[in-house]
């Protein structure tokens, strides 16, 4: 993988997605004002006091957007990751056993995807308390249904190798012929595949948050900052559009880089 054979979309995307990564981390001293200041008008134009307005509230939408960057992108970050953890883990116990371990984990995850992912999602959150760990744990668990599809098939791939027949006639355990065998061998589809997940988790928390079942007020999140602004599209003020724009700058971004890794691991391949 040769970084300076990188296109400069992929460049842009890369310092786009670096900046946002910068933002939230500094949130505190990177934001012109507080996360719930009031600072002017409602829907106060763009100045040089407020560089993108403000918003139904009079708070300044720059600083809810780089304080939204936080909360999308931790919360995002962590059900990824909880979701490749639980997927991963049980697509290659089942690829490993096969047989009736292999058809009930199989069966089951079916008929979860079977199910409308956002209208699961919105009944079960409906009837829970509204907390971020019971949101991270609800968009985990229905997006390691993906992870094991595509982590199963993969594994299916490596289990037939001669490596794993030899490490199994070797007496090793489970585990460490997960750990040291089949993992190592299925990085880059499953690295291709976070970064999709993690750009698919990002706007999938913006969808719960625009119907109200995400990130509570008046915590920043860049779903509700939508929400909360529509109203002024009809009045010809853009509060709501700055937010919605920046979602799909993110996963573009996202999307952009990820295809570059995928394309770059296949040449690689394809060369030795």
């Amino acid at each position: 993988m040769r970084f300076r054979d990188m296109p400069l979309i992929v460049w842009l995307s890369l310092f786009c997605l670096i900046t946002i990564v910068i933002c939230a981390a500094f949130a505190q001293w990177v934001a012109p004002y507080g996360e719930g200041d009031i600072v002017g008008d409602i829907w106060a134009p763009m100045s040089s006091e407020f560089w993108l307005g403000t918003d139904n509230l009079g708070r300044d939408i720059l600083s809810r957007l780089i304080y939204g960057a936080r909360t999308t992108l931790s919360v995002a970050l962590f059900a990824t990751l909880i979701s490749f953890i639980l997927g991963m883990g049980l697509s290659f116990f089942a690829a490993l056993n096969r047989g009736i371990a292999d058809q009930i984990l199989s069966r089951f995850n079916d008929m979860m995807m079977a199910i409308p992912t956002l209208i699961f999602a919105l009944i079960v959150l409906a009837m829970l308390p509204q907390k971020i760990w019971i949101l991270i744990l609800v968009m985990a668990l229905l997006d390691s249904t993906r992870v094991f599809r595509i982590g199963r098939a993969v594994a299916l791939d490596v289990v037939v190798m001669d490596f794993v027949e030899a490490a199994q006639l070797r007496g090793e355990g489970k585990f460490k012929i997960i750990i040291k065998e089949i993992l190592p061998n299925t990085v880059a589809p499953l690295f291709a595949e976070f970064g999709l997940r993690f750009a698919f988790a990002i706007l999938f928390l913006s969808t719960l948050s625009f119907l109200g079942l995400g990130i509570q007020p008046p915590a920043a999140d860049w779903g509700g900052m939508v929400k909360e602004n529509k109203d002024g599209i009809i009045f010809g003020v853009p509060a709501a559009l700055v937010p919605g724009a920046t979602i799909a700058l993110l996963t573009i971004c996202i999307n952009l880089i990820v295809d570059w890794l995928m394309r770059s691991s296949a040449k690689q391949r394809q060369e030795q």
